[in-house]
């Protein structure tokens, strides 16, 4: 039975992530939500501001604002305003393109705590995956704007092959921006991206690219910004306690991966209306409702859609996860990224207990497409995965390596022996894994 409101209405009012509109100034090649023209019958404002007092109502204590581009919708600090004056907390997710001092300096009036800016690469390649010429140039404006207004900085970036080898010169670009924040987390075949299989890492990249992460994550918490892998990283690995641990130097023992919290700390609203577990699921398959034709309250406490993680088990997970000895605590890793790729919950690829568990044997997985997306807004294409043998591998001229990472020059002239530190902290996490969890009751094979 999905839990009673009384018992649990503190859980599932923690945070909602608002889609304003879908329209959108920017082109990105990896959009989930095919943003561009708005959605038809976006709410109104009078809508919009029902909504305001919905979610005060039922408990949510933050809202944060995306698109699209949020601000692109002509009543968005209107409805900013009503969010505030409900007590909530405010914040938001742009792009950055089109944002001025004047705009910064009237959300800093409403409120706002703190606003996020898209930064997915060097200039070249920002500008290539956001689609639009200048982009990059816009989003330092942006991040710049917020600051001078008082706001707290913090900043998004999508892994993927095209920017995966610049993350540590992304690091040093917002270090200098003076960012506070930066969450990362893997692009996954949803929207525009699962027409773009070829920008998906592939599993076994992982191996590669999880020391740069977990090194940034420690200068990070010495220099900022805070590194903060979101839901689709990390699972069971060496680096799984400080990634779950948000900000500080020691890792926190208890913190620890323990399952999807979709639907139950978080809720997704699409600019029409409809209610989702979460914001980045695909519609048809999480959507609960529509508040032009329920309540909120209706919808976050009964409609199936929103309640599944409540009895949601280990019972569900299949293929690899099915097997795997984390599946009680994990339940198959992030729903969101096990979805948009196999149209199905409950196995995860983008899995580094996993990626290591393969490699401590000589083999792989590799994802392939075989269903492509159907063109609508937070669709997904559906991939197959196999394991493969080293003597089958084959070099992939689009694939992500340890040797393409891009060291800032400073870095390497404190630390020369950096890349070489890391590479074998690869090599020792996979020695580990084959020496000590091979054969393990319930190991997966």
């Amino acid at each position: 039975m999905p839990m009673s409101e009384p018992e649990f209405a503190y859980l599932r009012t923690a945070y909602a992530v608002w889609e304003l509109t879908l329209k959108c100034n920017l082109k990105c090649i990896h959009c989930g939500s095919r943003a561009g023209p708005k959605r038809p019958r976006e709410l109104s404002t009078a809508e919009a501001m029902d909504l305001v007092h919905q979610l005060a109502e039922v408990g949510i204590k933050e809202v944060s604002f995306i698109g699209g581009e949020a601000f692109l919708r002509p009543d968005w600090l209107d409805i900013a305003r009503e969010v505030k004056a409900k007590g909530m907390r405010l914040t938001m997710t742009t792009g950055g393109f089109g944002m001025t001092d004047k705009m910064a300096e009237a959300m800093a009036e409403v409120g706002f705590a703190g606003v996020s800016v898209s930064v997915d690469g060097l200039a070249a390649e920002h500008d290539l995956l956001r689609g639009r010429k200048k982009s990059w140039e816009w989003c330092f404006k942006a991040i710049e704007s917020i600051r001078k207004a008082g706001m707290k900085t913090a900043s998004n970036t999508q892994i993927n092959r095209v920017n995966a080898a610049q993350l540590p010169q992304i690091f040093q670009m917002l270090h200098e921006a003076q960012v506070y924040s930066w969450q990362l987390q893997f692009t996954v075949p949803m929207g525009n991206a699962a027409d773009r299989p070829d920008l998906l890492m592939q599993p076994h990249e992982l191996l590669d690219v999880f020391p740069v992460i977990h090194y940034l994550w420690h200068r990070g918490a010495e220099h900022k910004p805070y590194v903060y892998p979101a839901n689709n990283i990390g699972y069971f690995g060496p680096y799984e306690r400080r990634f779950r641990t948000l900000g500080a130097a020691e890792a926190d023992e208890m913190g620890f991966w323990n399952g999807s919290t979709a639907g139950v700390l978080t809720l997704g609203i699409e600019a029409d209306g409809t209610i989702k577990a979460d914001p980045s699921l695909p519609t048809d398959d999480y959507a609960g409702g529509n508040i032009r034709d329920k309540s909120l309250r209706e919808i976050v406490f009964e409609a199936e859609e929103l309640t599944f993680n409540d009895e949601f088990s280990a019972a569900e997970t299949w293929g690899f996860c099915g097997g795997c000895e984390f599946a009680e605590v994990c339940r198959g890793g992030d729903t969101w990224t096990s979805h948009v790729f196999f149209d199905r919950r409950g196995n995860n690829p983008y899995c580094h207990h996993r990626a290591l568990h393969h490699a401590a044997r000589d083999v792989r997985e590799e994802t392939r497409l075989v269903e492509r997306a159907s063109g609508d807004p937070f669709d997904n294409g559906v991939f197959d995965i196999r394991v493969v043998p080293r003597e089958q591998w084959r070099d992939d001229p689009k694939g992500f390596r340890f040797a393409d990472v891009q060291w800032p020059e400073a870095w390497l002239a404190e630390d020369p022996e950096l890349p070489q530190r890391l590479w074998s902290e690869r090599e020792r996490s996979i020695e580990v894994w084959r020496q000590t969890r091979l054969g393990w009751p319930g190991a997966a094979e």
